[in-house]
């Protein structure tokens, strides 16, 4: 069996030299002490790396209008926006995430203009980006056709799944190019290798704390495992220690003088540890969760037409599977830890697949910390879809068994992700409705009343109550929320800062409220673990039911009902509402 085994490695390790290798510049040549493929040195493989970034990115323009409102997207844009207006993060407004996101926004929006679509450029630019680090980390193992076919149905799955403004993009580009620098330190043991992946590793946890923890624990457990197995003994000289300490070390203290001058560094320091204590509270749910209730699941498994459930149950396979690589990634990192299991020799192959495994480990253990549903998992899709290159067309790694269903898997994967990017596909690029709002023209599959009839009654600039969950409202409409706190979430907020935000609110009561009397309905479908302790009362929404007057009814695009209010001082607007 082991005498098999090898043939065929030797064979596999043949054939992507035959691929490789030619007497033209234009191709890499393998690192000679170790025999790994970098494909860098190859003028070929990085004109593809170009390639596949600009069709990305001319792909993912193809969404950067369409939205359904997504209730969390205007959290980064709103707060990127009192940032312009001078505020400062933590001090002047909430947030219980580090501050990364909402700066570089802030910049795109001060240099390109302060625009939704501007947004959502920069978006697909960083969804581009994914794809080039992506192929060319598979490529080191993977011949060049399935490192093409992973990149491909990541890139029309990944950010098109949910294309909204989110920490969570942001955060895995860094751990992307952290990822990346790590690899090439392996490869080149540099100065400059260690700082930038130092660097990339502070600046990830400077955009999303917990995905930064994950990255630097997979990252010092790899190097560990890999310095203390011998293959790289002289990894990390003195002066590469040194080096690495201060490229994690310098973007913190930037952010730590900056928010000390502005007198908010012990609020800052509050609000970054404040999810350890709050956020899994309400958000902890099942593994690979779907976000769906019971009745929406009854709905699309349930009814329907046969081929429309069997159309339906494809679109909807790769959520309930995507959740699983990471998990793949593990096996392999104690495989390769254990020298009688592992069946491959010491070397930069080795080497490479000890470091990605124990990356995908370590962030694997920082989704199951925070919020362990699927969606979550396909914000790291360019990091966990190494495992299934792996699978397809690992080279050292795969037995027999994985050898001949390689094709099979390929197949089965494909259709289900092709399925799931047609129907992202036609739902984004076919919308309906267009809207001319106040920071830009934005598409949807259905009519927006609020968007209509806040812009009708209230002036750009005025704060508004959207309660107790909206803040995309907020940007679309050019208004602002009246207190510290963009929303509000039962179970995750405490007593005390939602008494906080009525103190705010009353001492300076709006004139409009938006108020959503059945977000209690939707609680079991997004955050099912919230305590029933949590829902027995809420005091702002009575303040709200007793201090103003409710006029209309209005339906969002996500058939939510808002109910339109003013002061009970003040009439209802007179004009009429706007058409559905």
């Amino acid at each position: 069996m082991e005498t098999e085994l090898k043939a065929l490695t030797r064979m596999q390790t043949a054939a992507i030299q035959e691929d490789q290798a030619t007497p033209s510049a234009d191709f890499a040549v393998p690192v000679q002490d170790t025999g790994g493929y970098v494909p860098e040195r190859s003028r070929s493989e990085q004109y593809i790396a170009l390639a596949i970034f600009l069709l990305s990115f001319l792909y993912l323009c193809i969404f950067r209008r369409a939205t359904w409102i997504d209730l969390d997207e205007g959290i980064i844009l709103q707060g990127a926006q009192r940032i312009l207006d001078g505020q400062v993060l933590y001090r002047d407004f909430f947030s219980f995430f580090t501050p990364g996101s909402y700066y570089l926004l802030a910049l795109v929006f001060r240099i390109f203009g302060d625009s939704y679509l501007v947004a959502h450029t920069a978006l697909a630019l960083v969804g581009a980006a994914f794809s080039p680090i992506t192929y060319l980390l598979a490529r080191r193992v993977c011949l060049r056709q399935p490192s093409l076919l992973v990149t491909g149905l990541m890139t029309v799955t990944a950010l098109p799944v949910r294309f909204v403004v989110l920490h969570n993009w942001d955060s895995t580009l860094w751990a992307c190019l952290a990822l990346y620098c790590a690899v090439r330190l392996l490869e080149t043991p540099s100065t400059g290798w260690a700082f930038a992946a130092a660097s990339f590793t502070s600046v990830t946890t400077l955009f999303e704390q917990s995905k930064g923890a994950g990255l630097l624990l997979g990252l010092v457990t790899g190097f560990v495992i890999i310095t203390l197995e011998g293959q790289q003994r002289k990894l990390f000289t003195r002066r590469r220690l040194i080096t690495t300490l201060l490229g994690f070390t310098w973007p913190f203290l930037v952010v730590l003088a900056y928010f000390a001058r502005y007198h908010a560094l012990t609020t800052m320091l509050a609000d970054w540890f404040w999810p350890l204590q709050h956020y899994s509270a309400s958000n902890r749910v099942p593994y690979a969760y779907g976000n769906m209730s019971k009745d929406a699941l009854f709905g699309v498994f349930h009814t329907g037409s046969l081929p429309m459930r069997l159309v339906t149950r494809l679109v909807l396979s790769a959520p309930s599977w995507v959740p699983y690589l990471p998990p793949l990634g593990g096996a392999l990192l104690v495989r390769l830890s254990v020298p009688r299991w592992r069946r491959l020799a010491p070397g930069q192959d080795c080497a490479y697949y000890i470091l990605i495994s124990a990356t995908i480990s370590g962030l694997w253990l920082s989704v199951i910390a925070a919020r362990a549903d699927y969606i979550h998992f396909m914000f790291l899709q360019p990091i966990f879809f190494l495992t299934l290159a792996w699978l397809l067309d690992g080279r050292g790694i795969r037995d027999r068994f994985f050898i001949r269903l390689a094709p099979l898997f390929g197949f089965c994967f494909s259709v289900s992700l092709l399925a799931m990017a047609a129907q992202l596909l036609v739902f984004q690029a076919s919308p309906n409705t267009v809207v001319a709002t106040r920071r830009g023209v934005i598409a949807m599959h259905a009519k927006d009343m609020l968007i209509d009839y806040i812009q009708s009654f209230a002036a750009p600039g005025e704060k508004i109550l959207v309660y107790p969950y909206g803040s995309s409202y907020y940007y679309l409409t050019q208004t602002y929320s009246p207190t510290r706190y963009e929303f509000y979430q039962p179970g995750m907020h405490t007593d005390q800062q939602l008494q906080e935000m009525l103190a705010e609110f009353s001492a300076h009561p709006t004139r409009i409220v938006l108020y959503e009397p059945g977000f209690a309905d939707h609680i079991p479908e997004g955050w099912p673990n919230t305590p029933a302790a949590a829902l027995v009362s809420d005091p702002m929404a009575d303040y709200i039911v007793r201090e103003y007057r409710g006029c209309v009814m209005l339906d969002s695009a996500t058939n939510w009902h808002f109910l339109f209010m003013v002061r009970k001082d003040l009439a209802c607007p007179t004009a009429e509402k706007p058409s559905r």
